[in-house]
């Protein structure tokens, strides 16, 4: 009973807030709504008027029938409006009647033999409002028609600005009430900064180079991998300028409409010098900024138009003073000679993937705002993560922060970053049916890369192992880099392959059998060696480049030359990459037969809890790989 109450409560609450919303309705009340408002009402009364016939509300009677009972007194009161009567019977009933237009309701009784004066006779006068009507019906057209020609007129006059306006310059120019971001917020990048940081000290302080001879760079290409900050560098450098910035997608120049584009560089250049100093952002400079045409033919499509648009603009006969233009791309091979010169882009800036240094230090910008539990190995975290770039870095925590709410946690621990950073990379984990054969399959071949990696002297260590399916994988062993390698020498690449081949070899050793699941240890393995082969030459066949080459023409365009070979060669190029896997494959066999006892070991392990960390994995072989190998290359 007190829950049907409580609802019959909140309902009767409900509906009062439901009649304070209407009440509380606020109309803007501007002239032109106003004026509407009123027109519309005006019309509606007017329509209302003429179609209104207030004889019908009434039961009709014979006009011979009326002049009847008027004769015989039943009729206390008769309204003549225009053809239509109304009468009011002594019992207060009220019928209608209609006379002819022409004919009087006087000289009718009289012609009846009835005194006008013994009933009450009210004529109401209808004139005004027909003549108002009538007014209306004729003027009321001739404003629709009107109104309608000028919205038609206006509706052109926008079009016609609207394609007039695609020459213009859709640049975002910065304003200072956006969320400022500055060099502190950028790390991992320092040479970058540097660059972009001397750009900056360009535009405040002019006259220091000046006097020098220096003139302010024309123009700062930023190259690298996606991820590595080049966007975020570009919106620093707007957060750190106290100059006019104007930021521009390299696919917002073109439309479908011919010279648009090269008309969109002209105002955003005039625009940029009417408020020098100035700085110009061009992201993905790449979809307007690759090489032309260089065939027979030629081109003359609308992108090079745009481009030639932009070489006239950044040096061109009349000079380009105080305006810096910053580009991004990360298809720098695909840009222009004339484009990449100096006098144009005067300085190339190559963003990389962030170092172990730069990885810490871009750790603690991300780290800002989230709670982590004291004993964070960040040296290990940034270890782990070789080969991230900022934006993974970034994801890595964002996701560990969204795990640890997941798990009602108050803060993020080590473990939660652990399966984020393997989330980033690998994908969620899936919970696949799987039967005992499968999951007993998939631990020996991940056991087979473990021991072959932990067993080779040059492999980085095992950092973990498991047989939880993620993406398309049905398990995984994580070999990260333990240092930022810049050179890879034969030994570590011939090692690496054998690794990869570790997995199949278990498979033949243990079943006598190989599976599906190494397709894609054996494709990268095969391509490491192609590579090896055609790219390094790091084969019998000596330091022969047998992959396409890159040519540059007189004129600066380039293109890529296919080199030939004929069939003896390219027979003897894959009996090279056959060497180099076969060779991998028996090394891999050669060690899991000798440690047999130990793949088997850990293979057990690994049907029991699914997933080895590094730790655990170590403790099974008996020891940690920085005793039982030599340093690495």
């Amino acid at each position: 009973m007190a829950l049907k109450h409580a609802k019959h409560t909140n309902g009767r609450n409900g509906y009062k807030k439901n009649i304070k919303k209407v009440f509380e309705l606020k109309i803007n009340l501007t002239p032109k709504n106003i004026f509407l408002w009123l027109f519309a009402a005006f019309i509606i009364f007017f329509i209302f008027i003429s179609a209104r016939d207030v004889s019908k509300l009434f039961p009709d009677k014979p006009l011979s029938t009326l002049i009847n009972d008027v004769k015989n007194g039943e009729v206390k009161k008769i309204e003549v409006i225009d053809t239509k009567l109304l009468a009011t019977y002594k019992d207060d009933k009220i019928y209608s009647s209609y006379k002819e237009s022409q004919d009087s309701l006087f000289k009718l009784m009289s012609d009846a033999g009835i005194d006008p004066k013994s009933v009450e006779i009210e004529v109401k006068d209808t004139t005004g409002g027909a003549i108002w009507l009538s007014i209306l019906s004729n003027v009321l057209p001739l404003i629709l028609m009107v109104g309608f020609f000028l919205f038609l007129i206006r509706q052109a006059r926008g079009a016609q600005d609207s394609l007039f306006s695609f020459g213009q310059s859709r640049a975002k120019q910065f304003s200072k009430g956006t969320p400022k971001v500055t060099f502190a917020d950028v790390a991992g990048v320092d040479e970058a900064k540097q660059e972009l940081a001397e750009v900056v000290d360009f535009l405040k302080n002019p006259q220091k180079y000046r006097e020098l001879g220096a003139r302010t760079p024309k123009g700062v290409l930023l190259v690298g991998p996606s991820g590595t900050g080049k966007t975020l560098l570009a919106r620093a450098l707007a957060g750190e300028a106290n100059a006019p910035f104007f930021s521009m997608a390299g696919s917002e120049f073109m439309e479908m409409l011919v010279g648009v584009g090269a008309s969109r560089v002209r105002d955003l250049f005039n625009t940029a010098k009417k408020n020098a100093p100035a700085i110009i952002f061009i992201d993905e400079i790449d979809a307007i900024g690759r090489v032309r045409s260089v065939g027979v033919v030629g081109g003359h499509d609308e992108r090079e138009q745009t481009l030639n648009q932009i070489l006239v603009e950044m040096d061109g006969f009349s000079q380009n003073e105080n305006v810096v233009v910053i580009a991004a791309t990360n298809r720098g091979d695909l840009l222009d000679p004339a484009l990449l010169r100096p006098g144009r882009f005067d300085r190339r800036v190559v963003l990389d993937l962030p170092d172990m240094n730069g990885r810490k230090e871009i750790l603690k910008i991300h780290m800002r705002g989230k709670p982590f539990v004291g004993n964070v190995d960040w040296d290990r975290v940034a270890k782990r993560t070789v080969g991230f770039s900022g934006a993974d870095l970034e994801n890595m925590l964002n996701e560990a922060a969204i795990l640890a709410a997941r798990r009602d946690k108050k803060a993020i621990e080590m473990q939660d970053i652990e399966e984020a950073a393997t989330k980033v990379k690998l994908g969620p984990e899936k919970k696949r049916l799987q039967s005992d054969l499968d999951r007993k399959m998939t631990a020996y071949h991940e056991a087979g890369h473990a021991v072959v990696t932990h067993l080779l002297p040059h492999m980085d260590p095992v950092h973990r192992i498991s047989i939880v399916s993620r993406g398309m994988a049905l398990g995984f062993t994580l070999i990260p880099p333990q240092k930022d390698r810049i050179h890879e020498t034969k030994t570590h690449l011939l090692e690496q392959i054998a690794s990869m081949l570790g997995g199949r070899a278990a498979e033949e050793l243990i079943f006598n059998e190989m599976t599906t699941g190494a397709a894609n240890d054996i494709d990268q393995a095969t391509s490491l060696a192609r590579e090896m082969v055609i790219d390094f030459g790091m084969s019998s066949l000596g330091p022969v480049n047998f992959g396409p080459t890159m040519d540059v023409t007189e004129w600066g365009g380039r293109y890529f030359n296919e080199v030939r070979i004929s069939p003896e060669m390219q027979g003897k190029i894959d009996h090279e990459v056959n060497a180099i896997i076969e060779k991998g494959y028996k090394q891999a066999l050669s060690i899991l037969k000798k440690s047999k006892d130990k793949l088997d070991l850990v293979a057990t392990e690994l049907i029991k809890k699914e997933t080895l960390e590094s730790e655990e994995f170590e403790k099974l072989m008996g020891s940690s790989k920085s005793t039982s190998v030599s340093n690495n290359p």
